[in-house]
């Protein structure tokens, strides 16, 4: 990554404004050492909750996995947990209801983020169904312990890369049917997730050029 493309990503990762991040490559590294620098408390010690949304093929799994590998972070999957209850016919909601999911899922894992800060414990949560108003359920005391980004790619980046989007959709996650991922539908998700993060002044890694994560160093 060039100097300067690091030093955006730097600059920008300011806390408490929305965080428009304009970016030639996403470091994964830059954004861990951002993250430790401006998310300490007055006795030093780092936001333990980080919570990574956004649409679908935004490579949300794939930067909590990169996180988990070199800061030993461990991290939530809300699609395991999707999948868990569904599969063991917890719920009779399918994959594709995803507002219903949302409605579902959202108070589990909000009680488990509480958990975790209660025990102290750093813990990484990604997926869809983290709702950009997040903030509307914690009081001031969890709300300071916790930091959300959300992925969004451009609408010139999908369409100059969409091929590489599905091609690199099963980097981390085995899809078995990837037919409904259309240009157009992940573009209109992605339109939906930046105003989304405008309507709640939410931080927004906004992916424009082109996407990489990776390890430096």
């Amino acid at each position: 990554m060039q100097k300067s493309a690091k030093r955006t990503i730097q600059a920008a990762f300011s806390l408490e404004t929305s965080l428009t991040l304009k970016c030639r490559a996403v470091s994964v590294q830059s954004f861990c050492l951002c993250y430790k620098r401006e998310n300490l408390d007055a006795k030093g010690e780092s936001k333990m909750i980080i919570l990574i949304t956004g649409a679908s093929h935004t490579g949300k799994t794939l930067l909590a996995q990169k996180l988990l590998e070199k800061y030993r972070y461990p991290y939530l999957s809300i699609d395991l947990l999707k999948m868990g209850l569904i599969r063991s016919k917890n719920t009779t909601l399918t994959p594709y209801d995803d507002k219903e999911l949302e409605d579902y899922l959202w108070p589990i894992v909000r009680e488990i983020i509480k958990t975790a800060i209660e025990n102290r414990q750093n813990l990484i949560v990604e997926g869809c169904y983290i709702p950009l108003r997040w903030k509307e359920d914690f009081s001031d005391a969890y709300r300071n312990e916790i930091r959300c980004y959300c992925l969004v790619m451009s609408r010139n980046y999908i369409q100059t890369h969409f091929s590489d989007i599905k091609k690199y959709a099963n980097e981390i996650e085995q899809r078995i049917d990837d037919t409904w991922c259309t240009m157009d539908f992940v573009i209109e998700e992605n339109e939906r997730y930046l105003r989304m993060c405008q309507e709640h002044n939410g931080n927004m890694i906004l992916i424009e050029d082109c996407y990489q994560i990776e390890i430096d160093g």
